[in-house]
């Protein structure tokens, strides 16, 4: 096996040689390589090029790549959270004419062994899908969670007007959970939390039990429990945390602040961000408020094209199409898809 880095890494496990495969740690000088091998990843709206100089300095993160022939084909990050219990897995990306062969499995379980011999304590593995389960799915995970994802597209500068237009009441969508249709609501500005608040708030389970869908933080894709040590690595983040109500928080909402991505099919022009925000609740009027919020907060700085991923109770997927399609004129870019969270025990 062949190993090739510049500083201390961690002691890999041996790979089978029928696999073809050899494994590294990755380093920065391979990050030319694995965009190369990441053209095509998320439609060109990849995440990947903002996080990766941060993922090789985190102290819990190994990133993991594999080589056929000296040359890069896939990668996997694995994150170990939850005081130690859970390995997290993400960012899997294998190269096209790979796909298929086998090498996603070959390389989670070498990740596996790895984070094993470093983390012997390590119980789960965990990670966020946003294709469809099926039964064998089932048979491998445990279902945490889910959320539907809503991804529209606008014209930063053009949203700015059409917010200003709507001053402080907007008309709310209908919704499953009984809103009244077509009602007209007064826009309260919901609360932004300090650092210290969101820290105090997450971590109070009888405040947030009705609020976080089995008792899981997930932000921009990352699963957390709500724990003191998961709580120090989202507080590093930059994030606006929301909620509707101090003392008796109804829904919260983390907002990421927006990076720039390289637009892929999308993209109109230089300039393309990417904004994601995660919302927890069901009362589908204070979930409105706070996505305007998070509008309003995030494109006044903003000139160009925006890509907005939106996660929310499933139910309320459809109402607020039709609330960004005909009150925010905004572009509906995909189709209903869903967000999950699934586990299963290390092995």
């Amino acid at each position: 096996m062949k190993i090739e880095n510049s500083l201390p890494r961690p002691q890999l496990p041996e790979t089978p040689p029928q696999t073809g495969l050899q494994f590294t740690v990755a380093t920065e000088e391979d990050f030319e390589e694995i965009m190369a091998m990441s053209q095509d990843i998320y439609g060109g709206l990849d995440y990947l090029p903002t996080r990766y100089t941060a993922w090789l300095s985190e102290s819990n993160r190994t990133v993991i790549l594999a080589r056929k022939q000296g040359k890069v084909i896939a990668l996997e990050s694995v994150c170990v959270i939850d005081d130690g219990d859970t390995m997290l897995v993400e960012g899997l990306r294998v190269a096209p004419q790979e796909r298929g062969k086998g090498v996603a499995g070959v390389l989670l379980r070498f990740c596996s062994q790895l984070v094993k011999s470093k983390w012997p304590e390590v119980k789960v593995t965990r990670l966020t899908r946003d294709d469809q389960l099926g039964p064998k799915d089932f048979q491998k995970y445990r279902l945490i969670t889910k959320q539907g994802i809503l991804l529209v597209r606008f014209n930063a500068e053009d949203l700015k007007l059409r917010l200003s237009e709507l001053g402080l009441h907007v008309t709310l969508p209908p919704s499953s959970e009984g809103t009244p249709q077509g009602s007209d609501t007064p826009l309260v500005p919901p609360v932004l939390l300090d650092l210290n608040e969101a820290h105090q708030m997450f971590l109070n389970s009888g405040l947030m039990s009705d609020v976080l869908p089995n008792a899981t933080i997930v932000q921009d894709w990352q699963p957390f429990k709500p724990l003191p040590s998961n709580m120090a690595i989202l507080l590093k983040k930059d994030i606006d945390w929301m909620v509707d109500d101090r003392d008796v928080p109804a829904v919260a909402s983390l907002c990421t602040h927006p990076f720039r991505v390289p637009g892929g099919p999308y993209r109109v022009g230089d300039d393309t961000y990417y904004l994601n925000i995660d919302v927890f609740g069901k009362d589908i009027g204070l979930v409105l408020q706070q996505f305007l919020s998070h509008l309003r907060r995030h494109t006044a700085t903003l000139k160009g094209y925006v890509m907005c991923q939106m996660f929310l109770y499933p139910p309320m997927w459809k109402p607020m199409v039709e609330f960004c399609r005909q009150t925010l004129k905004v572009e509906l870019v995909k189709e209903y898809t869903e967000q999950c969270v699934v586990e299963s025990d290390v092995m």
